[in-house]
């Protein structure tokens, strides 16, 4: 018992304190929050470097978290004169509220965040217009540095997005496409050969130029359609021939592919398929099948 009404009058003592000198109490309990939250983020990032796993987003959420526990706290500090500032400036509430409606969006869309998860720090995402990697989220807002959507690389960039976009805007996570993606182009060509009789010639050689990856591929493909409980991906190009509304044939590719590696690829694979059909353009001429393309056609 002794020691309980110890602890009780040293803790009614201290309370009394904090009450009589909020300020000093408010400057330490700052002070002491943030060089604990910055130990912690400290030795998170040591520990990441020495394991090698990327900590971005237990850092940022340890971060956030300490943030709304230190602004609790001074709530709870400071609640009697929060509550009379909030009792005296009640009739301009609604003036208030439409001044600041966008930062109560921001904070709403990150309240959306947290409870959906529909990306995390380090994953590729796009926002709207905006492609990038996520690498850091507060409430008001989210940091992505900006990938070119075509080409899948870097931009240099920081492209900062008010959270309440994550309300009103469509996002696509995207991070799968890091490392392969579905890249899909198309050849228009005259009418001249049969293009079917070039197919099997030109997926030999299509598929010889995916072959270096193609271990990879399939792990990686395993691994997508797990996540996303759906099978869609062909490892192998796949190849369409198509008419357009100018009766020209339109040869479509689907690769699957690096995501580093989709622009040569598509050079390659151009270049077998305008080589094949101008032979075979060729061997129709000689033929007299097909009279000679003129300049105008060409």
């Amino acid at each position: 018992m002794a020691v309980i009404d110890f602890i009780d009058k040293n803790w009614a003592i201290f309370l009394a304190y904090t009450q009589s000198y909020k300020l000093l109490t408010s400057l330490a309990l700052v002070v002491l929050f943030l060089a604990a939250k910055r130990i912690v983020i400290r030795l998170l990032r040591r520990q990441g470097k020495k394991k090698g796993d990327d900590r971005r987003h237990s850092i940022n959420l340890i971060d956030q978290l300490g943030n709304a526990i230190l602004l609790v706290l001074l709530l709870m500090l400071w609640s009697t004169e929060v509550q009379n500032l909030a009792l005296s400036i009640a009739a301009f509430m609604v003036a208030i509220v439409f001044a600041t409606r966008e930062m109560i969006q921001c904070f709403m869309g990150f309240i959306y965040y947290m409870t959906t998860r529909p990306f995390r720090v380090g994953d590729w995402v796009q926002l709207g217009e905006q492609v990038g990697e996520v690498v850091e989220m507060d409430w008001a807002k989210t940091t992505l540095l900006e990938v070119d959507a075509e080409h899948y690389g870097y931009t240099g960039k920081h492209v900062y997005v008010p959270n309440n976009q994550l309300m009103i805007q469509v996002v696509k996570n995207l991070n799968f496409l890091r490392r392969y993606r579905l890249h899909e182009f198309s050849i228009i060509l005259e009418p001249l050969v049969n293009p079917y009789q070039l197919l099997d010639e030109f997926r030999a050689k299509s598929i010889a130029h995916c072959g270096h990856f193609r271990d990879v591929a399939e792990r990686y493909k395993s691994w997508i359609e797990r996540n996303l409980d759906a099978e869609f991906i062909s490892i192998d190009p796949v190849i369409d021939i198509e008419t357009n509304n100018f009766a020209k044939f339109v040869i479509k590719i689907g690769l699957f592919c690096p995501s580093d590696e989709s622009l040569s690829l598509e050079e390659k694979i151009r270049s077998d398929w305008l080589d094949l059909w101008f032979s075979a353009v060729r061997r129709e001429q000689k033929k007299g099948a097909l009279p000679p393309i003129s300049a105008e056609r060409a």
